[in-house]
């Protein structure tokens, strides 16, 4: 069937109608005209520079659904989450959170001696769910309910870093705040029975003994603390920088030590799973045109039927895109709405700063450093998308080395422009990085927005069209819903109609720039 319908090229939509070509409508039977054509994959086809969210969500990550509220879980692995902060310690167990001194008495902990520490941490412990980077909404404070660690078993090796010299009044103003490493740590072992999970609420009190104290030849200030003379439980920590603010402050697990001829080791039971919910949205786009236009020859194109049909393609998909990033959840009766990038990323997600005459690279390799880390996040399934006066900026970035300096093979620059690729046909930019390539793709639905730049974990998102009990509502065309024949009206009416939903996981795989 020689119609717009039966395309064997993207230059089959794209290109000008002339007369006798696919699209000129007119040899069409009244049978023809009522079909339903599947156009799900077809539509993505369309003007890809201008919608590159859609074309490669839905070519890459297409998941069909058959509930319109469709759920999915999560997982995120625990065995780098077993981590800590000192909330309380001392010569004898701790009976409260609250600690009284940061200040370890340098005579009080020699290796052999007993010394207990009351530990909490920072995430939640079901779904392992964490604080992500400048996001108010979630915080997770230190000891905050449903927190209490619960890896902690007999015979583990913990370390405890402590930092000297600590005197300021917060965490946020003193130097150690800031430190990008502890001074030195304590190495202690869990003794036998020494877990106990019941006197301090969130928390867990540990009875160790020391293995080592580390370098330390006078009294020192254990990491953890919020300040000297005051404890850290109930302390936000949610935006702070993992591996500038964070890890000089955590106690790992490194390891067991078993005696000889000792049995097996307890274990411990970890709930990595959550689980979240989104829905679909139903999209429409109509033509119409009285049957005069439509047998009128026009100049340049001579077949306004056929070029209002190109347009209207375009525009359904436009729309798409729009709500796949703009879009927010919601329903409203029968009325739902799909959530969009951006409305995920600024409820959940990773938030940064972007100001272009100011921003250095040394601060957005910091960016990339905490949005990067290979614990929560690829840099590889990582695709950025941008606007036209960021990807500019970015590529300023990148290319100054290579187009100012003699590169060489001892001298790396951090950002370097390394290569120019298609995906699902869309211009990529390569942009090396220490922590991975940068896949940039240039997106005009962001220009003159707030978000300057978005970076989506391919990974953890999909595009999900309803499909069940033999109905696909993916993008279809309704074709003659209303003609002269059905109708009376000396008119045609065609429908474009999409009923999809994004889903969107791991909000500390995602982020955005401002």
């Amino acid at each position: 069937m020689a119609d717009l319908f039966s395309l064997e090229s993207t230059a089959d939509v794209s290109s000008s109608t002339t007369s006798g070509s696919p699209r000129t409508g007119t040899d069409l039977v009244t049978g023809v005209l009522r079909r339903k054509y599947s156009f799900g994959d077809r539509v993505s086809e369309l003007a890809i520079a201008q919608d590159p969210f859609f074309r490669i969500v839905s070519k890459l990550s297409k998941k069909p659904t058959d509930d319109p509220e469709f759920k999915f879980t999560e997982r995120r692995p625990s065995f780098h989450k077993r981590y800590a902060y000192v909330v309380n310690h001392g010569t004898s167990a701790p009976a409260s959170s609250a600690g009284g001194n940061a200040t370890v008495t340098h005579g009080d902990v020699d290796a052999g001696d007993v010394y207990y520490f009351t530990m909490a941490t920072d995430y939640k412990s079901t779904g392992n769910i964490q604080n992500v980077y400048g996001q108010s909404s979630g915080e997770i404070s230190v000891a905050d309910a449903n927190t209490q660690p619960g890896f902690f078993i007999d015979d583990q090796i913990i370390k405890i870093p402590y930092m000297t010299g600590v005197t300021a009044a917060s965490w946020d103003d003193s130097s150690a705040s800031t430190a990008s490493s502890a001074d030195d740590y304590l190495v202690v072992k869990i003794m036998s029975g020494g877990v106990d999970t019941a006197t301090v609420s969130n928390c867990v009190n540990l009875k160790c003994k020391v293995v080592n104290k580390g370098g330390a030849s006078a009294d020192f200030e254990l990491a953890s603390y919020s300040a000297y003379n005051n404890a850290i439980d109930g302390l936000d920590i949610s935006g702070k920088s993992i591996s500038a603010y964070l890890e000089p402050k955590r106690c790992y697990v490194v390891g067991t030590a078993h005696s000889q001829g000792s049995g097996y080791p307890e274990t411990w039971k970890d709930q990595p799973f959550s689980t979240g919910y989104g829905r679909t949205q139903i999209w429409k786009t109509a033509m119409a045109m009285d049957n005069t236009t439509r047998a009128t020859v026009l100049k340049y194109e001579p077949n306004e039927w056929a070029r209002v049909w190109r347009e209207k393609l375009i525009e359904h998909k436009w729309d798409i895109e729009q709500s796949c990033l703009f879009g927010s959840q919601y329903d409203s009766g029968d009325e739902w709405y799909t959530q969009g990038a951006i409305d995920f990323v600024s409820s959940y997600g990773n938030v940064f700063s972007l100001t272009h005459a100011s921003k250095t690279q040394d601060d957005f390799l910091d960016d990339l450093s905490n949005y990067l880390d290979p614990r929560y996040n690829n840099a590889n399934a990582s695709l950025f998308f941008c606007d036209t006066a960021t990807y500019n900026w970015l590529h300023k970035l990148s290319g100054y080395f290579s187009n100012n300096l003699e590169v060489s093979p001892n001298f790396r620059a951090d950002m370097a422009l390394s290569a120019k690729k298609k995906v699902f046909g869309v211009d990529i930019s390569v942009i090396s990085t220490p922590y991975g390539d940068m896949n940039v793709a240039r997106n005009i639905h962001l220009d003159g927005h707030a978000i300057k730049l978005l970076a989506v974990n391919m990974r953890y998102c999909a595009y999900r069209p309803l499909v069940g009990n033999g109905l696909n509502r993916d993008t279809a065309i309704y074709v003659g819903v209303q003609t002269l024949e059905n109708s009376g009206v000396d008119r045609r009416v065609d429908l474009i109609q999409t009923e999809a939903g994004m889903e969107w996981q791991m909000p500390e795989a995602h982020a955005y720039w401002s």
